[in-house]
């Protein structure tokens, strides 16, 4: 999170120039981040988008816990239960260790982790490069080891780093600095390394906002990274982050992968076709999945949507491949920054489509043929909103205005 949303253009229009920041260590460039975790993207709860800090409680951890098993979503696959920003207390103990606001967590972090850990979930919390994080609590910087440390102490499994409050080129440390010459590289180097002397798995979720061409280095350094500014509760928003993941899709393989931002699903400012399109997109897009909203409150047909084994399936795929634009014959080309209706990527045992009616209503058709990873002849595909199936050599799909359905196609 960080309390100044900024549009995606403003991180892809950043170029690295740089700015002073501490010394990077030596390491291949060309080694991907191998800790053995998010070999698939991340399925889970974020409390973000559903009151901030209001709910960055031990209460609403544990209640969230209940509902995620109660409602199937733990059955699902469902794992990681994130507490974000607003955790701590404002000052680090005199020992200089993070500690938890009382007031919100009485007993602590560790006997709620345990509980998570004894229900078959795991915990995860919230931390920021900088000298504060986006709210104004503790940050990280020059305490990366200890807080790994105390984060392992506690149990915890899932870290997200932001990257409020880091010095800016154009002076300062302010809440969010979008300076090209300002890089982010080193201090996620330093939390990445601390991790991984912890003495415990902790993923580490990198949250730099696209900052830095990340994508292109973020393997090295994190299980993914998030490759635009927040995700707003709007049509607009999810679909120009969609439009340029589809720009970086190369980038994302088992070990690590591009970041949409959490689900907005649930919060009232998508109808049904925009959720489904919402979902469709980020799962295709192999992004991790973190659902931000009240579970207590989801109607049946986003629980539907959250649930949908098929979906779950093409994220989870080992291949790791993300699903970016094709062209079909006779098609415009697409527009850099644009939504396009046309996506596809490749999975171990077939290929995924994606067909979304981008500007209104629309009948979309495409021959197999054109399809990357396919070719002439016929092929069997399933559509995995509708469960409806078919063979042959094309498939139509009459959708309504943001409207979305997702194919897998396999050998006939």
């Amino acid at each position: 999170m960080k309390n100044l949303a900024l549009p995606f253009f403003a991180a892809s229009a950043i170029q690295n120039v740089g700015f002073a920041a501490p010394a990077e260590p030596q390491e291949s460039l060309h080694e991907r981040l191998e800790n053995g975790l998010g070999r698939t993207p991340a399925l889970g709860y974020n409390n973000w988008n559903n009151g901030g800090c209001t709910h960055a409680t031990a209460d609403a951890a544990l209640k969230v816990a209940d509902l995620m098993i109660s409602l199937g979503l733990k059955d699902a696959g469902y794992q990681y239960l994130n507490i974000d920003d607003c955790w701590a207390s404002k000052s680090r103990d005199s020992s200089g260790n993070l500690v938890a606001d009382p007031a919100k967590w009485p007993q602590g972090i560790k006997p709620v982790t345990d509980k998570i850990h004894g229900m078959g979930l795991k915990f995860g919390l919230y931390g920021d490069a900088g000298t504060m994080t986006c709210a104004g609590y503790p940050g990280s910087q020059g305490h990366e080891a200890q807080d790994a440390k105390k984060l392992a102490s506690w149990g915890v499994d899932y870290w997200k780093h932001d990257a409020c409050y880091l010095p800016c080129a154009t002076g300062g440390t302010p809440q969010t600095c979008w300076d090209g010459r300002s890089s982010t590289k080193a201090y996620y180097a330093t939390m990445r390394d601390a991790l991984a002397g912890a003495g415990r798995p902790i993923l580490f979720s990198m949250c730099q906002w696209g900052r830095d061409s990340v994508w292109t280095w973020g393997k090295d350094y994190g299980n993914s990274w998030r490759m635009s500014g927040d995700i707003a509760n709007s049509w607009s928003s999810l679909a120009n982050i969609a439009a340029n993941a589809a720009d970086i899709a190369q980038y994302a393989a088992p070990g690590g992968f591009n970041d949409l931002d959490m689900l907005q699903v649930g919060n009232g400012g998508l109808n049904d076709n925009e959720e489904r399109a919402h979902v469709g997109l980020w799962f295709i897009a192999k992004s991790p999945i973190l659902i931000g909203t009240d579970l207590s409150k989801l109607k049946q047909s986003t629980l539907s949507l959250l649930k949908n084994k098929a979906l779950i399936a093409i994220n989870q795929d080992s291949l790791g491949k993300a699903a970016t634009y094709f062209r079909p014959a006779g098609k415009p080309a697409p527009v850099k920054g644009t939504l396009y209706p046309y996506w596809a990527g490749p999975l171990k045992d077939g290929v995924v489509v994606g067909l979304v009616a981008v500007d209104g209503a629309a009948t979309l058709s495409i021959n197999f043929a054109d399809v990357p990873g396919l070719g002439s002849g016929s092929w069997k595909w399933t559509e995995v909103f509708t469960d409806a199936t078919g063979t042959g050599t094309s498939v139509s799909a009459a959708l309504g205005a943001h409207d979305m359905r997702v194919y897998k196609i396999t050998k006939a």
